[in-house]
């Protein structure tokens, strides 16, 4: 048996996978994590992405891990 992890952009794709689990090609397990409850942690979480972004084009400087440390 071999284990594939894929990221699904599109949803409408669980119909189709749902089908290969019917006919016992493949074994879905849904161990991912749902975060659509915790708004605020899915905002933080956008937010540092766009930080991180923002740093890898050079329009933002961001804190060492050094400084952060330094800060506790």
């Amino acid at each position: 048996m071999n284990t594939l992890n894929i990221q699904i952009l599109n949803p409408n794709v669980f119909s189709l996978l749902h089908s290969l689990e019917s006919m016992n090609l493949i074994r879905i397990e849904n161990n991912r994590v749902d975060y659509t409850g915790d708004t605020a942690f899915f905002e933080d979480l956008k937010s540092a992405v766009e930080d991180v972004r923002l740093h890898k084009q050079g329009k933002l400087k961001l804190k060492t891990a050094q400084d952060l440390l330094n800060e506790l």
